[in-house]
């Protein structure tokens, strides 16, 4: 059953375009997320406001906001990209702005004494400091991406979504379990990627 699944659903295929929206998502919206961490930072005032818009995106139903995108990006790849993206830099600019707030302040201390300015703790101190919890937030991005593109099949973006819904729509349950299980799969694999790197970094860095 597997095999037949595989092979007469392009599962392979399928997996390089899941992974390949997947890991274009998570370029851009660390780059992103980490840029809005920083800002709010620099503009504490407006954190609340920025994180507060954030979070209503994420409030939004994910099929709803793909759907609302069609318009702008039409269907396929460009809505769900940018789907995955507004979803995904709320965990890493909010973790990126925490982690850079809540440094111990004995660390700042010690590096105003050694002559530091402001701009050189922020990079040689807080960010490095940052890092365990920007780690923790890329991983809750990893989750949300995996699932914003597995929706993205709905609207011909490819990737694994596509034999999902092949499998309603013939309601073949087969196709259904087999690619669910895959993704699944995937998704643990991914974090468990994410969990690893996090470890090292609450090793090396970890208050």
């Amino acid at each position: 059953m597997i095999l037949y699944v595989w092979k007469t659903q392009q599962l392979g295929i399928k997996t390089f375009e899941h992974l390949y929206m997947v890991f274009i998502t998570l370029i851009i919206v660390i780059i992103i997320g980490i840029s809005i961490g920083i800002f709010l930072y620099k503009r504490q005032n407006l954190s609340n406001i920025i994180l507060n818009f954030l979070n209503m995106i994420e409030s939004v139903p994910e099929l709803a906001l793909l759907v609302i995108l069609i318009p702008l990006f039409g269907i396929g790849v460009k809505p769900t990209l940018v789907a995955s993206v507004l979803y995904s830099i709320l965990p890493i600019a909010r973790n990126t702005y925490v982690g850079l707030t809540n440094v111990d302040f004995q660390y700042i201390e010690i590096a105003r004494a050694i002559g530091l300015s402001d701009k050189e703790i922020l990079w040689k101190v807080r960010i490095p400091l940052a890092l365990p919890l920007l780690a923790a937030g890329i991983r809750i991005a990893i989750v949300f991406t995996m699932g914003v593109v597995t929706l993205g099949g709905l609207i011909a973006a490819g990737g694994l979504g596509g034999p999902i819904q092949t499998g309603i729509h013939l309601y073949d349950k087969n196709i259904i379990i087999v690619t669910g299980l895959w993704i699944g799969i995937l998704a643990v694999l991914l974090d468990s990627m994410g969990n690893f790197f996090e470890t090292l970094l609450r090793k090396r860095y970890g208050q």
